[in-house]
């Protein structure tokens, strides 16, 4: 477990350490132009030696051959020799305010962490992820945090502190009695903060979407199953028609809908629901992600969570130890859907693991069965796609924001480069860059 005290030291240096290279008033007056070796804009699959790419007033004004772009003549000029520039990656799950549970067990992050210190956590999480160039994130649910991930987007999008572009679930949605902490383990008088909010019923699981919307989540995530068997099955939780109200109170409000579903059973009462992404399906059949192709519901694999729960409380190590009969059943599952051509979108569950790590995803779905380029799509203008802002970001195009990462080597070929980030811009302002050595918390 980890060590709590300093904390007021480590946040001082986390928030302190991780200003942008300049401001973003400053960055936007000037142009930029970035010299990579070569560049990947996610439309098609080449990567293009010899390209660079104009920056003006927070979007790319211009990309293609060197010799073709007429940049200003007092345009910065930043050579990123050795690199390949991307499109900013993108993580469609993500819980900046949880940590590995190699640290802290959820139980124990839900109980016994304040709110406060969670939502300082979150901050830090968010810079580890902009750092690591992811310049999105969608942030599936506080875990117990109420609405704070509203404030930490609200602090980014502000430019009080470094992250990604947010899009937030605030308290996600669960059956009465079916999440966390407890019911299971724990004295019945006691009244335990819970990781999600509990509905029973149509008109309380629509009470809950309205307050969710309100308070400012992007998404609205419902939990279609849960392990809540004799034994700790997974099975359904809410019922079909709990899903389906929430699934239409939220699109008539213009909010989309995450389903956390693991089950076959639950996978396909989310889907018949018409949600719009399903998140986990490590159990889901060939039939059902057929329905989901059909529908246009995107696929979310979280494979390294599963991946780090092994490792966690199985004693599975990367390299050297037989794949768990979890990670075999997602690893079956991803191959479906990819082979049936369900819509892919690059979602970790980031927190399970450690935030900064987003890259392990798109390198399990390549050990899975995609090609590089594939994986790369899938965190790019796919992602993009599946948060309906493929007219914003995902792509290197004219217009779209200068959400920009450059890594050593070549991802598009060895998605392994997606480790080793050189540079970092979001919006137009550089956040990390061959100059820079990026600052990290001191572990007290």
């Amino acid at each position: 477990m980890r060590v709590h005290h300093g904390v007021w030291s480590a946040v001082c240096t986390a928030l302190l350490s991780v200003a942008p290279l300049a401001t973003a008033a400053e960055t936007q007056a000037k142009d930029t132009l970035l010299l990579p070796d070569r560049v990947w804009t996610a439309d098609g699959d080449t990567a293009h030696a010899g390209w660079a790419v104009l920056v003006h007033e927070g979007k790319v004004a211009a990309v293609g051959p060197v010799d073709a772009i007429k940049a200003p003549a007092d345009a910065e000029r930043i050579a990123l020799p050795g690199t390949t520039l991307t499109p900013g990656l993108i993580d469609l799950h993500s819980h900046l305010f949880l940590h590995p549970y190699n640290e802290t067990l959820w139980n124990d992050q839900v109980l016994t962490e304040p709110q406060d210190y969670r939502t300082l956590e979150a901050a830090a999480h968010a810079k580890a992820t902009l750092l690591a160039g992811f310049t999105a994130l969608r942030d599936l649910g506080t875990e117990g945090a109420g609405f704070a991930d509203v404030s930490i987007k609200r602090a980014i999008d502000n430019g009080l502190i470094p992250g990604p572009r947010m899009f937030v679930a605030t308290r996600a949605i669960v059956a009465t009695a079916s999440y966390g902490p407890g019911p299971r383990g724990f004295r019945p008088d006691l009244d335990l903060p819970q990781g999600a909010q509990p509905v029973t019923g149509v008109d309380a699981a629509v009470a809950a979407v309205r307050e969710q919307a309100a308070r400012g989540a992007d998404w609205i995530k419902l939990y279609a199953d849960y392990r809540v068997g004799d034994h700790g099955e997974t099975m359904p939780t809410l019922s079909p028609a709990e899903i389906r109200a929430i699934v239409d109170a939220a699109h008539q409000i213009g909010r989309p809908v995450a389903a956390h579903a693991a089950s076959e059973a639950g996978v396909r009462n989310a889907v018949e629901a018409g949600v719009d992404t399903i998140e986990h399906g490590y159990g889901t059949s060939e039939a059902t992600f057929r329905l989901m192709k059909q529908k246009g519901i995107a696929y979310e694999p979280t494979l390294t969570a599963v991946e780090a729960t092994s490792e966690y409380f199985q004693h599975y190590v990367p390299g050297k130890s037989e794949p768990t009969p979890a990670m075999k059943e997602a690893e079956h599952a991803f191959r479906t859907a990819l082979k049936v051509g369900v819509t892919i979108g690059n979602g970790s569950d980031v927190g399970v693991f450690a935030h900064g790590e987003n890259w392990r995803e798109p390198a399990l779905m390549v050990a899975d069965g995609m090609t590089p380029v594939q994986a790369l799509h899938a965190a790019t203008d796919v992602a993009a796609r599946v948060l309906r802002e493929q007219d914003h970001f995902g792509r290197i195009a004219p217009g779209q924001f200068a959400d920009l990462a450059a890594f050593a080597g070549d991802p598009s070929r060895d998605i392994q480069a997606l480790r080793h980030p050189v540079f970092v811009m979001k919006n137009g302002t550089v956040y990390r860059s061959p100059d820079i050595t990026p600052a990290s918390p001191t572990t007290p």
